[in-house]
């Protein structure tokens, strides 16, 4: 898996509001990779998943 994040583009969530930063930002923008960082330490690590592995979290979720 490519773990190359440099031209991720990273997102909260519409639904975080204004909750003190407490959220987690996703970049789904490159091919083969999904990231997630904290949003309060955006310089700092970050997961990276494959698609369908987030696809599936992400449905499970919502479940």
């Amino acid at each position: 898996m490519d773990l190359n994040l440099t031209d991720a583009t990273w997102r909260k969530s519409t639904r975080s509001g204004n909750n003190g930063g407490d959220c987690v930002e996703v970049a789904d923008n490159l091919p083969g990779v999904v990231g997630v960082r904290d949003s309060k330490d955006p310089t700092g690590p970050a997961l990276a998943f494959r698609p369908s592995a987030w696809k599936a979290f992400v449905t499970q979720v919502r479940a």
